[in-house]
């Protein structure tokens, strides 16, 4: 079985929220996800025309076992550790999404 791309998209309420998550994704959380078995991961930000503020962070992981693997182990405590420092209540949407690799085109 193939590659397994894990996709959370967060939307934010304001700029300070969005640097907040941004920098709480830099200073470990990224990591902790690489550690748990991801082997690669991306962080992008919305632009315009878009007036959404929103910062999605990409995870590739080498099939759906290790992905499973995450999911059962590492996930929980990952995921509660971000809910509790941007529950919904402070306006914040999180929209997670998985897609299995079908085809891989190798660049220059």
């Amino acid at each position: 079985m193939g590659k397994l791309a894990y996709s959370v998209l967060a939307t934010f309420p304001d700029e300070p929220t969005a640097r907040e998550y941004s920098d709480w994704l830099a200073a470990g959380h990224i990591q902790a996800v690489l550690r748990a078995g991801a082997v690669h991961a991306e962080v992008f930000r919305s632009m315009p025309p878009s007036s959404l503020i929103q910062v999605e962070v990409r995870y590739l992981f080498p099939n759906q076992a290790a992905f499973d693997r995450y999911v059962a182990e590492d996930a929980p405590a990952l995921r509660a550790e971000g809910l509790a420092r941007f529950p919904p209540e402070r306006g914040i949407r999180l929209d997670r999404r998985t897609a299995l690799c079908l085809h891989e085109f190798p660049g220059k």
